[in-house]
């Protein structure tokens, strides 16, 4: 018998969290929850939507586990808040680990964990609660992601990397080995960091300019 779980939240993330832990999972989605000022809809998915601030009256905390659905707002804040909310109303939070996903930490994740398909996380790696790791990473080995961080896709994480708490690290993406992240980072996308980045920092790639040469001009295309 399947795991009854709520989902928090109503947008794109809680969307794909449907999809991916009731095709993947161990898990039944059963309803959604939203706090009251963002309840625009009494069903989403096909399920029930509940008021937040009302959900351990339909939902009882030692029969149902949760899941946050949410995005990496305000350097993850928005995500972490409602996280210790709903721990402290005595839920139990699931992670989603996908099948395609090719872990072999021995099971070092935490709590509240998005972790989807084609993630490599090597050896001894340790990943905190709260942590999204969107498709397609490298996760090298000895490395730290701590609490409440949003991986994008494609980045590369080298050996014995540590990250703070709540950091954004941006599509494709490379940190190379052995250096340390602040926490509230914000890692853009394309950008390399070669050494150590402060807490609250934010480092942004070289977009690529557009050529002069308009692309009627060029030849063999």
């Amino acid at each position: 018998m399947k795991k009854p779980l709520i989902i928090f939240g109503t947008g794109d993330i809680a969307e794909l969290a449907h999809f991916y832990f009731s095709t993947d999972s161990e898990y039944k989605v059963i309803a959604f929850t939203v706090d009251a000022t963002y309840l625009t809809e009494t069903s989403f998915c096909g399920l029930p939507v509940i008021v937040f601030e009302e959900v351990t009256k339909h939902y009882a905390p030692e029969k149902y586990e949760l899941f946050i659905a949410l995005s990496y707002s305000k350097l993850n804040a928005v995500r972490k808040e409602k996280y210790l909310e709903a721990k402290a109303m005595g839920y139990r939070i699931a992670s989603f680990i996908s099948s395609s996903a090719t872990v072999l930490n021995d099971g070092c994740i935490g709590e509240n964990c998005f972790i989807f398909e084609d993630n490599t996380i090597q050896p001894f790696v340790i990943i905190g609660n709260n942590v999204t790791l969107w498709s397609g990473n490298h996760i090298g080995h000895h490395s730290i992601i701590k609490d409440h961080c949003f991986i994008a896709s494609h980045v590369v994480i080298s050996g014995g990397v540590e990250i703070g708490e709540q950091c954004f690290i941006g599509v494709n993406a490379t940190l190379r080995d052995h250096i340390k992240i602040g926490e509230k980072c914000v890692i853009g996308a394309g950008a390399l960091l070669l050494a150590d980045a402060e807490p609250e920092g934010v480092y942004i790639g070289v977009a690529t300019e557009r050529s002069k040469v308009p692309s009627t001009r060029l030849r063999g295309i």
